[in-house]
């Protein structure tokens, strides 16, 4: 395996590999994969996942960029301390990180909370932030799956535990493959969701998922919202891609946060759930790659952030034609 030394901390990086780092960042161990050197850009997975959900289009990234993938705090390799979960914390913990690392700017891709993430990293720090990519995002409708409205009540964090069981594990499967064979889209993102249950090994790591759930949704959907500061990302690069039968965030939320981000670029990817880059991560990556050489990064002006801020009204958010939506079929 070759290896190239990053221009952003000085270290060997290997190319092509999706080695698991650490950090302590504010006494806590923060753990990451890097590779490649170039251009920066961070992958934030979603709730109850890993760095490990971007191991599909990481050595393919890598190949023209530095790529991060952090594990946020209380998901997988990362510590799990009793913490702010909420996502304006996570954005705080991904500045620190690259703080730490060296990293000035970036492009930020988030997945689902992952992209809740990204948005408010991009709103808190938009001077520190070339380009935005939301990967089925949380934050523009109400509407979640139910099963994770149902993982906000109380009791949850024994049904997680009892999911873990054999027997219990065994039904469940059963009951995805009837979802998958009746064509539900939940059948088709289930193995993807039962995958973020198996990575939760003991009840410091359930505590930390239910803690962070409840954060961004409760028993009615989801409680966070982008859409009022999506004003903001006037003069963002922004994608927004989606699965067509997404069963955890409805591509109706694309559609509404296309209408809300000025010169967004919308992807639909038909057929795939919510994980359209592990359906087909070579279009993910081509997607990507087009995206980044057909737009700049991101120009930063204090003034011109005051000027967004004092007239939101003045801000023309209707669909952008030129950068329309898009079906990848």
């Amino acid at each position: 395996m070759s290896t190239r030394t990053s221009q952003h901390t000085g270290r060997l990086v290997p190319v092509g590999d999706t080695v698991l780092r650490f950090r302590v960042v504010h006494g806590y161990r923060r753990a990451f994969r890097l590779a490649g050197k170039g251009p920066p850009v961070v992958l934030v997975h979603g709730i109850g996942d890993s760095s490990a959900t971007w191991e599909p289009v990481i050595p393919a990234l890598a190949r023209r960029h530095l790529v991060i993938a952090p594990d946020l705090l209380g998901h997988g390799s990362s510590d799990k301390p009793r913490a702010d979960y909420s996502v304006a914390a996570y954005a705080n913990g991904l500045r620190d990180l690259l703080g730490v690392l060296g990293v000035e700017r970036a492009t930020l891709v988030g997945h689902s909370l992952g992209g809740g993430v990204a948005m408010q990293f991009a709103y808190q720090f938009p001077e520190r932030t070339e380009r935005l990519v939301l990967v089925g995002s949380g934050g523009a409708g109400l509407d979640v799956t139910p099963v994770l409205r149902a993982m906000t009540l109380p009791g949850a964090t024994g049904l997680l535990h009892l999911l873990r069981i054999p027997t219990a594990r065994l039904q469940v499967g059963m009951a995805v493959q009837l979802l998958r064979l009746m064509g539900s889209g939940l059948g088709q993102d289930a193995p993807d969701l039962l995958r973020m249950v198996d990575a939760l090994p003991d009840a410091t790591a359930r505590a930390a998922f239910i803690r962070t759930l409840r954060a961004v949704v409760d028993w009615r959907g989801q409680v966070v919202t982008m859409l009022d500061r999506c004003y903001l990302t006037r003069g963002m690069p922004t994608l927004l891609v989606w699965g067509s039968r997404d069963a955890v965030v409805p591509v109706a939320h694309a559609r509404r946060a296309h209408e809300a981000m000025p010169g967004s670029r919308l992807e639909v990817f038909e057929g795939a759930g919510h994980f359209p880059f592990h359906s087909d991560p070579a279009r993910f990556v081509a997607l990507l790659e087009d995206f980044f050489a057909t737009t700049e990064p991101a120009p930063w002006s204090a003034e011109q952030w005051r000027e967004l801020l004092r007239a939101p009204d003045s801000v023309d958010n209707s669909p952008r034609h030129a950068t329309g939506e898009r079906n990848a079929t």
